[in-house]
């Protein structure tokens, strides 16, 4: 029993001094005010007794240095009692503090929970140092804390150890996702076969450009089947071409098929984009610098600025007529020279014009010596000049 403090008070014969318990009960009830409050929280789950439920709920007033305060005047009177006379029950403090015994009952509850108190075999009640009264009641949260603290670490731990593997499914599924949207094809033959798979599966529409000029017989051979078939299966194709496609034998009865079928071919006079879009939600590009390779586009933002991009061109292209209108080739062949002396004003070369629009080399300097010598111009650069001071002197509309 940890009361030495009550046994110095005591005096020589054995009588409390009177000022010795007035001191003690003091210094009880201000400690006993930091004990009560650092285990407020706690009695619910620490307290000994059956009343550590309620105690959650409503947790009692704490001691303090009030005299009167029945959990002050409980523990004083405890700490005063003489060590060798019996413990003393929740009756015996009624009796000596005249208090009514369900308030005694309560204050000596209310202490056991905070562990002043300790209870003997027979019920009685003796003090506790409120030293180790906190040692014993927050020892256990203290060291329930730190292996909370522990357990939480080491779950930490546990859970971070995943973080590589998570970090790996987000770039493998990155890198899906942008194979799903992006792919990109090297092989002619695979190029070939997704093209074909495309216009197989197309169910709308097919938009076309093909900038260059005139297409090559092979390529025309193999596309008029895979577009008749489209065609008959009531898909809507729209198709791009330069002006100079309109020179090239094999262009204009290619055309001239598909058209038959209820496609629209149009030619514009400056070079764009190549590309082939299917139903508006796959588009096929070019590879720069690779003539055998290409891009697989499903992005659905990207599609549709592609789709804006062309629908603009095809305002502004003209309708492709397979027969020989002598007036429509005259203003198609004036519009391309005016084209290759605009070109030719901002300083590009015979071969970078004629790469543009599609056309010979050769073709491209006939054309330009045939504009130099209508306009009595002795360089490229005097035509362009020439050429610009006719527009600007033509009367508006």
């Amino acid at each position: 029993m940890a009361i030495p403090d009550v046994l110095r008070a005591q005096s020589e014969d054995g009588t409390p001094d009177s000022a010795a318990p007035t001191e003690t009960a003091g210094t009880a009830g201000a400690t006993g005010t930091t004990a009560a409050t650092g285990t407020a929280e706690t009695t619910g789950a620490t307290g000994p007794t059956g009343t550590a439920g309620a105690t959650r709920a409503t947790a009692p007033a704490p001691p303090s240095e009030d005299p009167e305060d029945p959990l002050t005047r409980v523990y004083t009177c405890l700490l005063a009692r003489d060590p060798a006379q019996p413990p003393a029950h929740s009756a015996d403090l009624a009796a000596e503090l005249e208090l009514p015994l369900s308030r005694v009952e309560s204050a000596v509850s209310a202490l056991l929970d905070m562990g002043l108190l300790r209870r003997t075999p027979e019920r009685a009640v003796l003090p506790v140092a409120p030293d180790e009264a906190v040692q014993r009641t927050l020892g256990p949260l203290e060291r329930e804390m730190r292996a909370r603290r522990q357990h939480m670490e080491r779950t930490r731990e546990q859970l971070m150890a995943f973080m590589p593997l998570y970090e790996s499914h987000l770039l493998r599924l990155t890198h899906l996702r942008q194979a799903e949207y992006v792919e990109l094809l090297t092989d002619l033959r695979a190029v070939r076969e997704a093209i074909t798979e495309l216009g197989r599966t197309c169910e709308r529409e097919v938009m076309t450009a093909q900038p260059g000029g005139g297409r090559r017989a092979e390529v025309l051979e193999e596309a008029v089947a895979r577009d008749e078939e489209l065609l008959r299966r009531g898909v809507r194709m729209r198709v791009l071409y330069q002006h100079t496609a309109r020179f090239s034998s094999g262009t204009c009865a290619y055309v001239e098929r598909i058209g038959r079928l209820g496609a629209q071919v149009r030619t514009l006079d400056d070079e764009f984009m190549r590309m082939l879009v299917f139903d508006r939600s796959t588009a096929v590009i070019p590879v720069p610098d690779d003539p055998h390779a290409a891009v697989l586009v499903r992005e659905p933002h990207v599609v549709a600025f592609m789709v804006g991009a062309y629908e603009r061109l095809w305002l502004e292209a003209l309708p492709f007529e397979t027969e020989w209108d002598r007036q429509t080739i005259m203003d198609i062949s004036d519009e391309l020279k005016q084209t290759i002396v605009r070109l030719l004003t901002e300083g590009l070369t015979d071969a970078a014009i004629a790469r543009r629009l599609g056309l010979s080399v050769r073709s491209c300097r006939r054309h330009v010596a045939d504009v130099m010598a209508a306009l009595g111009a002795e360089s490229r650069f005097q035509a362009g000049y020439l050429l610009a001071q006719q527009e600007r002197e033509q009367p508006g509309p």
